[in-house]
């Protein structure tokens, strides 16, 4: 795989600048690195969203990103369908930390505290979407706060990772867990537990198994534990924390109980690399030997004494293992970073959203072999909902 390395210069104002290889913005003039896959190519598709989390993509297209601190969801709509956003709407305000969304059948669903809302026919209604509806109450109450994570099984239900509310301790059910909810029963199901902080998860197109990343716990140095890509194979089977990080990491603080069988990650990452967001590309944009792979949004490290992760990464698969690991698109500019990627979904053409949590971007990957190595810049124009 050949990776292609561009300085950009950028003045004052915002722009968003395209290249065959890169593209990025920033208010500095200095140069700034960052490296992409040759036939890649990275453009700026939102900017100054706040502490963009998570995406959900609407049926007519509408990208909709939670976030964590600011407590909106906001809808970006690329109505020209050249791969900028030109309206953006804020569809929900004053929530407590509503990083994680879902769309299913027309709706958005949020997670918020301790429960579920669902805003009805959300596509027709950006400018009023009215107040959302609670549909579901028994997550976790307000007193411990703790990561979470949504997406629509195959199956039609609900999945919610729910993670520790804690760096390391015996968390109870459903905290560090993954359960599956029926909306119209209310009945749920553990799916997984002895996890510590899933964001990203997602199902294999070719069989259906779902995959989860697992952040490592902190403070046991640089190289330690490794961060965990895992499957489920058996329903409910437990994945090791506190007891076990990774596969073999003993914690010093707790003891695995007697008779408790762990699950071991299919795969290991580098510590603290953080993997935030989980995809399977299922497009046909990207070359063969993306298609049905794995990619990564490692967020990056914070308590390491040098920077790690800060990129987007592809996991190959083969015969239910992961046979390589390679760099998609760096955000690391030595040690600085340039971004924060959180999250990965797939857009309607093809190509794949980056969230940044850093720089509050959305970022657009997409490939274009033989793309010219001319670079473009033009001051990003999006229209506010004058009813905001």
């Amino acid at each position: 795989m050949h990776n292609k390395r561009v300085s950009c210069y950028f003045l004052c104002a915002m722009f968003a600048v395209m290249a065959s290889g890169v593209s990025l913005t920033a208010r500095a003039e200095q140069p700034i690195m960052i490296t992409v896959t040759k036939g890649f190519g990275l453009s700026l598709y939102a900017s100054d969203l706040g502490d963009a989390k998570q995406m959900a993509l609407g049926d007519e297209g509408t990208l909709f990103v939670g976030s964590y601190k600011s407590g909106t969801i906001q809808a970006l709509v690329d109505s020209n369908a050249d791969g900028r956003v030109d309206k953006r709407y804020v569809v929900a305000k004053g929530l407590e930390y509503p990083e994680a969304i879902a769309f299913h059948k027309g709706d958005l669903y949020v997670a918020e505290e301790e429960r579920i809302l669902r805003f009805v026919d959300i596509e027709n209604r950006l400018k009023r979407p009215g107040r959302g509806k609670e549909v579901y109450d028994r997550l976790p109450g307000k007193t411990n706060k703790s990561r979470r994570a949504m997406r629509f099984g195959p199956d039609g239900r609900l999945y919610v990772a729910i993670g520790a509310p804690c760096n390391v301790c015996e968390a109870h059910a459903p905290f560090g867990s993954i359960i599956a909810i029926d909306l119209d029963s209310g009945s749920s199901e553990q799916i997984a537990t002895g996890i510590r902080n899933v964001t990203g998860f997602d199902w294999d197109p070719k069989d259906s198994k779902l995959w989860f990343a697992d952040l490592g716990r902190d403070w046991m140095g640089d190289r330690l534990p490794p961060d965990e890509i895992n499957r489920v194979d058996i329903v409910g089977a437990h994945y090791g924390f506190p007891y076990i990080h990774a596969s073999s990491v003993l914690e010093p603080a707790y003891e695995k109980p007697k008779g408790l069988k762990v699950t071991t990650p299919v795969f290991e990452l580098p510590a603290h690399v953080a993997p935030m967001g989980l995809e399977f590309y299922r497009g046909e944009q990207f070359p063969e030997k993306y298609r049905d792979q794995l990619f990564v949004a490692e967020n990056g490290s914070w308590n390491r004494s040098s920077k790690i992760g800060y990129q987007v990464t592809m996991l190959t698969l083969e015969d239910d293992s992961i046979s390589k690991r390679q760099t998609v698109v760096s955000f690391l500019d030595g040690e600085f970073p340039v971004a924060r990627p959180y999250d990965l979904i797939m857009a309607p053409d093809g190509a794949m959203y980056i969230s940044d949590d850093l720089k509050g971007n959305v970022y657009r990957l997409f490939y274009k072999e033989n793309a010219s190595e001319e670079i473009e810049s033009s001051e990003a124009s999006e229209q506010q909902d004058p009813n905001q």
